[in-house]
């Protein structure tokens, strides 16, 4: 059993979920609910039930799409119709959804509960189970409304990526190959000759995970270096958000990252002197297991007005996070709405 020490919690790597058992036994909680979807409800809550027997059960609705104060309220209703009081525990068993909104809901419930993560799609393994951002998306605003919160634990175990359909494999990668191209070269260069299908993740998200821990310790609260983890993301996002509203086969998130870091390759090729065979390599390998999205009817003038609400941007500068080569990246890099539009040109030509 591996762990990942943080300031104040453990992320806990855990094929059994035995450790789960013990720190529900050392932590007198009052009542202890568990946020679910519809679908960690059906294939992984069974998974659980060894441990997790006298739990009262909380369900959403899964997609970003449902990622609101609306669905907030619902959470914190059945809380006051369960009597939760500020001793309970609210555990979030899914995926990223899942994570951000029940930490973001125990986090505001009677100014706090005690909340665990239990990621269970790789991409909130790799990416939303460390760090303590939480929050909803508001209008064209991705996670606009949240605060920062850590939870009391976090547990991972590959059980539950084995309930996972393919796109959803794939869709973590984009967080993975985030994290090498902004400060591992070396974790770059082995994805390049692996398979990431069919190899053994276990310690590939171990070994992601610790890229972003060494980021978030520096800086908690994203005032300088933190900012590095948003590379691909302010393209990414307004992708993202445009075609929630639009595709009706939406982006999942990291498909939607996975566009913004070849159209910010691009950028920082002419704002921060990454090489253009660095680019192609990234352009390639991204392609590999990303295949091209037709954006080509994306309303460029909407794309353009989420990017200039993304809370990044620092009065009327959009703000960006490039690589000067693959493993370094800088911040607050700002970027023109010309040199945007020429990203996304030159993701249509790729």
């Amino acid at each position: 059993m591996k762990k990942i020490e943080l300031h104040d919690y453990e992320i806990i790597f855990d094929d059994t979920l035995s450790s789960l058992n013990d720190f529900l036994s050392n932590h007198k909680y009052s009542k202890v609910f568990v946020l679910v979807d519809e679908n960690t409800n059906l294939h992984c809550l069974p998974l659980l039930q060894n441990i997790l027997s006298d739990v009262a059960i909380i369900e959403t609705k899964s997609g970003e799409e449902n990622k609101n104060i609306a669905w907030c309220e619902m959470i914190w209703q059945q809380l006051i119709t369960g009597n939760a009081d500020r001793k309970a525990l609210c555990i979030n068993l899914g995926g990223g959804v899942i994570g951000d909104m029940g930490g973001f809901a125990a986090s505001c419930y009677k100014r706090g509960i005690d909340f665990i993560n239990i990621p269970t799609t790789l991409l909130s393994q790799v990416d939303s189970s460390i760090g303590g951002k939480l929050g909803v998306d508001f209008q064209y605003g991705k996670n606009l409304i949240g605060l920062f919160r850590n939870p009391k634990a976090v547990f991972i175990s590959p059980v539950f990526l084995k309930t996972l359909p393919k796109r959803q494999l794939i869709n973590g990668w984009a967080e993975i190959f985030k994290h090498a191209l902004i400060k591992n070269k070396d974790q770059w260069n082995k994805y390049k000759d692996i398979d990431i299908l069919k190899d053994d993740v276990s310690d590939i998200v171990y070994e992601s995970l610790l890229i972003k821990k060494a980021v978030v310790e520096e800086d908690p609260f994203e005032k300088g270096l933190r900012k590095i983890l948003n590379f691909g993301h302010t393209v990414g996002h307004a992708i993202e958000a445009y075609s929630l509203e639009n595709d009706k086969q939406h982006l999942l998130h990291g498909e939607a990252i996975a566009i913004g870091m070849i159209c910010e390759a691009y950028l920082s090729v002419k704002k921060c002197g990454l090489k253009g065979e660095e680019l192609n390599e990234i352009k390639t390998l991204i392609l590999n297991y990303f295949p091209k999205h037709d954006i080509s009817n994306y309303d460029e003038n909407k794309l353009l007005e989420i990017i200039s609400a993304d809370k990044k941007n620092d009065r009327d500068v959009v703000n960006a996070s490039l690589l000067s080569s693959i493993g370094n990246c800088g911040y607050d890099i700002p970027i023109s709405r010309e040199e945007i539009l020429e990203s996304l040109v030159f993701y249509k030509n790729v």
